[in-house]
């Protein structure tokens, strides 16, 4: 949403959390269950790894 769109372009950090949350809530799980809470990580360090290895975002 709008959150997402304003983050995007300061904080690589922000942008890969909404990232993860998105993908987590859309496959059905809750947030604050343990599963969610398990997908997020991962998604999240996943996501981190991806930024790192393929490219540093434009604004930097």
């Amino acid at each position: 949403g709008l959150a997402f769109a304003s983050t995007f372009g300061l904080s690589a950090c922000g942008t890969v959390q909404s990232a993860a949350q998105a993908d987590c809530t859309a496959v059905g799980l809750r947030v604050g269950t343990p599963d969610y809470e398990a997908c997020f990580k991962a998604r999240v360090r996943e996501r981190e790894m991806d930024y790192s290895n393929t490219f540093l975002p434009s604004s930097n």
